[in-house]
């Protein structure tokens, strides 16, 4: 345990961000029981311990900037990234965790419960059928689909004045082009510890229509 949470103080050294009390304890729960239910149900690929905080941790929280207001929507979720990380960095935001997979919705629940977290509520749904009673501030969606078709199924929940945050790989220039024009973009390279420069983009949409 004390040197996964000394892994973890030490990678996160490099996106100079502040963090709650107890967030790197938390952390290395998270990863824990994802390392554990791994073994016995197939949530991620990634297995070693160090690319999961690389892979998953930090390449979550290079998001972290990105999001605005106080509701956050996370499409597509899986084992909950970049969700749970986010909502353990901003216990003043309320995220919504979202997948069709029920296996992985229910580790998401085990970890929110297991953390405290209060801010997190995960929910089994595709996305084209969730009907929330509000629009949300931000909605993320990390290496979930193409622009065009995250839109298409997640455009609806983003509020007046919201942003779609979806987190790529590479550059995605066909994708761009792609794009309904109703929406305008802004797109940032995300340097990520340990990954490769120019591996990890963010796209901004705004929907001109709001």
């Amino acid at each position: 345990m004390a040197s996964m949470v000394q892994s973890i103080q030490q990678a996160l050294e490099h996106l100079e961000q502040d963090l709650p009390p107890g967030a790197v304890e938390q952390f290395s729960t998270l990863l824990d029981e994802l390392g554990r239910w791994n073994q016995r149900v197939n949530l991620t690929a990634i297995r070693d311990r160090d690319e999961m905080i690389t892979g998953h941790l930090l390449d979550s929280l290079v998001a972290r900037p990105l999001l605005q207001g106080k509701r956050i929507l996370d499409v597509g979720t899986g084992a909950g990234f970049p969700g749970l990380p986010l909502a353990i960095c901003e216990p003043d935001r309320d995220f919504v965790l979202l997948d069709s997979n029920n296996k992985k919705i229910m580790f998401v629940q085990h970890v929110a419960a297991l953390l405290g977290l209060d801010n997190v509520t995960a929910c089994k749904a595709r996305t084209e059928d969730y009907a929330p009673a509000e629009r949300f501030d931000t909605v993320i969606a990390r290496a979930v689909g193409p622009l065009a078709r995250l839109v298409e199924m997640a455009g609806h929940h983003v509020g007046e004045d919201g942003v779609f945050v979806a987190l790529k790989g590479r550059y995605p220039a066909e994708e761009l082009q792609e794009l309904p024009k109703r929406w305008t973009f802004v797109v940032q390279e995300l340097a990520v510890p340990g990954l490769e420069s120019g591996s990890r983009h963010a796209v901004t949409l705004r929907d001109r229509n709001q």
